[in-house]
Order: structure tokens, then sequence, then C-alpha cells
């Protein structure tokens, strides 16, 4: 899971998809903003979902897609729309991870609407519901608080059946997890350690009960910080590449970071993305692919 605002360039995505592609990762996905977070503004972002149909075209096999796109940046017709179109692009491997939108300078630097965090929550709900309509209803008719949509085709569909996974991301709070229930695939949460996640897991279960939906049928992941390296003095220089180790990172040798991964697994995590800050450093990302994915199949 690569930072795109962090001064990503094309060039860069090119080195990070290849090695996922080359050396056995499951997908790269990518953050959805348009202005730096830990660096200064002038490193800049492409845009997330161009970006993703651009490499669409340059890989085969992984999957592609973003954690998360906030609702407040695009029409929920847009976002669908834009997602369909890379899922046709790369032949049925994209995901789409919605959130409500956190990062205000970015709103205020561009010009988005950052309503209330109630207004935001309620705006993601209706866009939840649009998106995954639009994939699977023949014609959708739509009267919200936030949307209306009217006789609305939404054609073409998406290569995948019944359409391409949805992931909510979120803290584990009903404002999120409710309509995830409803609506969502799975339910990624972000920077906690395996007793939290275990937590959120129980909560996530218990909503889905109520719901009268299957747990198991929500997949639950985690998306966190991670260094790795091939022995200490490694993982230590990476470690200051990044400005240290944040809360709930993986961090260590292979090996210390498979057993870190094995106690996630039993925590209730089912899929793990790793955020990889130091977005130049492709060896990181082939020794994830070459040791790390062999140690935890």
């Amino acid at each position: 899971m690569i930072e795109g605002q962090e001064g990503v360039s094309w060039e860069h995505w090119l080195a990070l998809a290849d090695a996922c592609e080359r050396h056995g990762l499951e997908g790269l996905f990518r953050s959805d903003h348009y202005l730096a977070i830990g660096g200064p503004p002038q490193l800049g972002s492409l845009d997330a979902w161009t970006t993703l149909a651009g490499l669409a075209v340059r890989t085969s096999r992984i999957r592609l897609g973003t954690l998360v796109s906030p609702a407040t940046f695009r029409h929920p017709s847009v976002l669908a729309k834009s997602a369909v179109t890379v899922d046709h692009i790369s032949g049925g491997r994209v995901e789409l991870g919605i959130g409500a939108g956190w990062y205000e300078a970015e709103h205020r630097a561009y010009g988005f609407p950052f309503p209330d965090r109630s207004t935001r929550l309620e705006v993601f709900a209706e866009q939840l519901e649009i998106v995954r309509r639009q994939w699977t209803e023949e014609r959708v008719d739509f009267a919200g608080r936030h949307y209306a949509l009217v006789d609305c085709p939404a054609e073409p569909k998406p290569v995948q059946r019944p359409h391409p996974p949805l992931i909510v991301g979120g803290a584990g709070k009903r404002g999120t997890v409710e309509p995830a229930v409803r609506f969502a695939d799975e339910y990624n949460t972000t920077f906690v350690g395996a007793e939290e996640c275990r937590a959120r897991r129980h909560a996530l279960d218990e909503a889905c009960e109520r719901a009268g939906r299957e747990p198991t049928s929500l997949r639950f992941s985690l998306m966190t910080q991670c260094v790795v390296g091939t022995d200490q003095a490694e993982v230590s220089r990476r470690l200051e590449r990044v400005g240290g180790r944040q809360e709930g990172a993986i961090v260590g040798t292979v090996d210390e970071v498979t057993e870190q991964l094995r106690a996630l697994e039993a925590a209730g995590v089912e899929r793990v993305m790793l955020q990889h800050l130091a977005h130049e450093d492709v060896e990181m990302v082939v020794l994830i692919g070459e040791e790390l994915v062999p140690a935890v199949a």
C-alpha cells in the first residue's frame, strides 16, 4: 500500500507495480489524497483512479485498488464509473475502497466541501449504496438527502461478478460499520495491533449478526506500516529512512514479521495491506514478495 500523495512519480509507480507483479505479491493499493501529509505540499500526487487505469494496462496479474477514496472527492456515479472503467481495462482486477474523508487541509486547498463528520458519514453511506446498486441493478432510482438518481442504467456493468470488491475503511465505529454490513465485502481498519484488531473484528461480527448477515461473509483487513529487512541493521536503516515506527506497525526481520502477521491472523485479520512509505525502496517490495509471502502462505 503506497501513499501516493508523498511525491510518488509515474516512474515510481511503474517500478513498484513491476516488483509486485514479478515477485508474488497479491496486489498494489494506493491512498487517494491530493495533498501531502507527511511532507511538504510540493511533493504532489497523481490522481488515484487515473493512476490505477494506467497500471491496469501495465500489469496482468496483481489486484489494484484504493485505500480509500474519500466520499467528499467525487459524485458516486463518477466513482462507480471510474472503478468500472479500471475493472474493464484490467480484465477484472480492481477493488474499491471508500471512506468518509478526514483530511481537512486538502479539501480546503483544492476546494472540496468538508462538512461536519456526521454529514460526511451520511454522504459516505449514500455513496456506498449507490455504487453497489449501479454495479448490480439494471436501473437505479435513488432519492437520498445528498444524492438523487432517476432511472440510471449505469452501463456497462463490471467485468467481475457479482461486482468488484467494495472495501470500507474505518475504526470499527457505528458510522462506518453499519453501512459496511449492508453493502461492503470487506472492512479495513488501520494502524492498530492484534488486540485492538480482535476487538474491532468482534464489533464487526456483532453488527453482522444484528443485521442477519453471516459474519464470515465480511472480510476483515488491516492497513498498517511495514518495515522489514534481512537483518536488524537493515531494519534499523529502513526505519530511520521513514522517520521511525508508527503505532501498530509491523517491523522486523522476515521471521519476526511473520510472527506478527500470525498474531494478527489469530486476532481475526484476513488480509494485511503493508504500508510502504519509502516508495523508492523497491528492494523491500522484492524481499516481501520473495521471502515474506512464502513464509506466511
